[in-house]
């Protein structure tokens, strides 16, 4: 019984590996390419190659192996570091509207002027 749990504990833990490589593989094939070097984090076809290789990983092997972690690994590097520094150089930074970073939440902050 408890063996049934930890197995489906681990293949539910497989798929969320599966499901987040797959959104970062599809999240990095629709940025822009230029955007990659103008953050300087690599190029577009090194990250949809290694994220790629990180899926395929994550899809055929048990979630034991040291393979998927290295796969996760370079997951989440993609999502902490590289996805948010080309979404800012696209324009894409999580900003609602066009605001300046000065902004506060009822309007421009003026120092009080």
């Amino acid at each position: 019984m408890l063996m049934q749990g930890f197995a489906g504990f681990m293949s539910l833990l497989s798929l969320a590996l599966i499901l987040f490589s797959g959104f970062a593989v599809v999240d990095a094939a629709i940025r822009r390419e230029d955007a990659y070097r103008a953050a300087s984090k690599q190029t577009k076809p090194f990250w949809l190659i290694i994220l790629a290789i990180a899926f395929v990983v994550n899809w055929l092997f048990s979630i034991l192996s040291f393979l998927p972690v290295i796969g996760l690994v370079a997951t989440i590097v993609y999502m902490v570091d590289v996805r948010p520094a080309v979404r800012q150089v696209s324009g894409g930074g999580g900003r609602r509207g066009n605001g300046s970073s000065s902004d506060g939440p009822y309007g421009p902050y003026n120092g009080g002027r």
